[in-house]
């Protein structure tokens, strides 16, 4: 969807979600902390206008900002004064949420910036490839998981060569290539970590390729596996969002087993030369 401009120069993306569950299930998913990271980063909500909002993207990319509006269970806005860096205006997120027939709801997103300048409408064009596949995550953890306790995995490595080829390797690595929707998987066929689950979502692009799975083992959840290009660079990246009592648990034991064999096989820093 394109980026638009009105007349008061403000540059705005808007999107449009059908997700499973009743207004207050998917305002506890979307307007909370605790719900948020249950299927998008992990991210704190100070539950009040006014109140800070903040997400943990990854490794050196924090953004914070406030909150706008508060209004459950129908709308959550916020503002973050430095989502990209640089000299960036503002970005400005407002998320309504209306229910339907058949026990869904449509969430719409704005995302706006107040300037006239297209320098930013690229990163503001990506937001719809990446709240695809974040939406995918939510609908599971509401169809399935709704209100569970969570816990993430999120290892982040690098790729030296083109971003076809680090998708190519990562899916070998994880006996991934090939998958189509509906199949069972299983990660450790060729010595990779073991992740167990079915096939929900495949989609790649020049600049993002993902793979979903609806996890079985180690434990209820879902993976988010994918490479993409960030700044010129191309990134590996494993989100394991997992779900139940014993998550926090999980996620220890499993954490440092998934980070040592994302260093190993995409390491961030380019290995040093021998000699």
């Amino acid at each position: 969807m394109p980026v638009k401009q009105d007349a008061s120069g403000r540059r705005s993306l808007a999107l449009e979600f059908e997700v499973p569950g009743t207004p207050e299930q998917v305002w506890d998913a979307i307007a909370t902390g605790p719900g948020i990271s249950s299927w998008f980063v992990p991210t704190k909500v100070e539950t009040r206008a006014g109140g800070v909002v903040a997400f943990h993207l990854g490794p050196g990319m924090d953004s914070s900002g406030h909150v706008t509006a508060w209004e459950p269970p129908r709308r959550f806005a916020y503002e973050e004064s430095e989502w990209i860096g640089g000299d960036a205006p503002p970005l400005a997120s407002e998320f309504i949420i209306e229910a339907r027939t058949g026990g869904t709801c449509t969430v719409r997103i704005v995302h706006s910036l107040f300037t006239s300048q297209d320098d930013w409408d690229d990163q503001l064009g990506s937001m719809e490839t990446g709240w695809q596949a974040f939406f995918g995550v939510l609908r599971i953890y509401l169809r399935y998981f709704p209100g569970l306790r969570s816990a993430t995995i999120r290892p982040t490595g690098h790729y030296l060569g083109s971003h076809d080829a680090a998708w190519n390797s990562l899916k070998d690595r994880l006996a991934l290539s090939g998958a189509a929707l509906g199949e069972e998987r299983d990660t450790s066929r060729n010595g990779a970590p073991q992740l167990v689950g079915t096939v929900a979502r495949v989609a790649a692009n020049p600049q993002t390729s993902e793979l979903m799975l609806r996890l079985e083992r180690p434990a209820p959840g879902v993976a988010l596996i994918g490479t993409y290009v960030w700044e010129s660079q191309v990134k590996v990246a494993i989100s394991l969002y997992i779900y139940g009592d014993d998550a926090d648990a999980i996620v220890a034991r499993e954490g440092a087993i998934w980070q040592a064999w994302v260093e190993k096989h995409f390491p961030l820093k380019e290995p040093e030369p021998a000699g």
